[in-house]
């Protein structure tokens, strides 16, 4: 059944065997859509794993309202690139680590924060340089090539000095490990990443820009819908479409959520396609925090 369904992907397709509660189910899930941008952002992405390693590694900022999908495209990357067996080492790899900048950052709590993430015990009375020689020691071992790190407008949340110390740790870790940053937030982390000169210089920037009225936009409606197990094809008029800008503000998010609750409804209402006329009519619940930031 599923080759002569051609408005959907062959994953959403195989759901409209469900029933509909396991498919409202599905569509209420958290699933990757890929489309144009998105490509286009983990492509730069997976090149930092291809380039010759050296002591200015090119590293890469990602910047975006809240909202507008990058913490999907950062566990997108991560899972892309997993962790390794390494048979002539015999010894597992890392390419890919992601952390969280955290809220108020400093060196120690950075440096507690990655050895946490890299299952390393810590002593409650080991100084800096202790944890800084442990983090560089395991990260080495098991092959780190590109440190992701979401959240990196929290650096703003300290003092100027604390600022200006976690910087220079992040470019002492490119530095000594011979590895690409990529690091993702929202606009303001502009201002962050601009306090150390010679790191900024090293950041390739890629912006997600809220979405606009044009083709790009179009496209990743498509591409939703294409994601979503209706059992008909949903055929939106432009009109329908300015009005679903004009409604989410642009934010990815509030796109999906959006086409998600439309859907929701066309499966409970036997419609099972999403129609100009519910597009008109609809009103958003409740607020909803950014699912997709």
């Amino acid at each position: 059944m599923n080759d002569k369904i051609t408005h959907l992907t062959p994953a959403a397709a195989s759901l409209l065997a469900e029933s509909n509660e396991r498919r409202i189910r599905a569509i209420r899930s958290r699933r990757w859509v890929l489309y144009p941008r998105a490509k286009q952002a983990l492509d730069r992405l997976t090149r930092l794993l291809d380039h010759p390693r050296g002591t200015r590694m090119p590293s890469i900022a990602i910047y975006g309202d809240s909202g507008m999908g990058k913490t999907m495209i950062m566990k997108r990357f991560r899972d892309e690139h997993p962790p390794r067996f390494d048979p002539v080492s015999g010894a597992l790899k890392t390419p890919v680590l992601a952390m969280e900048m955290t809220s108020r950052p400093g060196e120690r709590r950075f440096y507690s924060e990655l050895l946490t993430l890299l299952g390393a015990p810590q002593r409650s009375r080991a100084d800096i340089a202790q944890m800084e020689q442990a983090a560089l020691r395991i990260m080495g071992a098991i092959g780190v090539q590109v440190l992701v790190i979401d959240e990196v407008h929290n650096i703003l949340a300290g003092s100027y000095k604390e600022q200006r110390i976690v910087l220079n740790t992040l470019r002492f870790l490119s530095n000594r490990l011979q590895i690409s940053l990529v690091c993702f937030g929202v606009n303001e982390a502009r201002e962050a990443i601009s306090g150390d000169v010679q790191l900024a210089r090293r950041f390739e920037q890629f912006t997600l820009s809220r979405w606009a009225a044009n083709e790009q936009f179009e496209i990743l409606v498509a591409s939703i819908l294409r994601n979503t197990p209706l059992r008909h094809a949903s055929v939106l008029a432009p009109k329908s479409l300015r009005r679903m800008l004009q409604i989410t503000e642009g934010i990815t998010s509030s796109i999906f959520h959006m086409v998600n609750d439309l859907a929701i409804e066309a499966v409970g209402s036997g419609v099972e396609r999403i129609t100009d006329d519910a597009i008109e009519n609809w009103q958003p619940e409740f607020d909803v925090e950014a699912a997709f930031a």
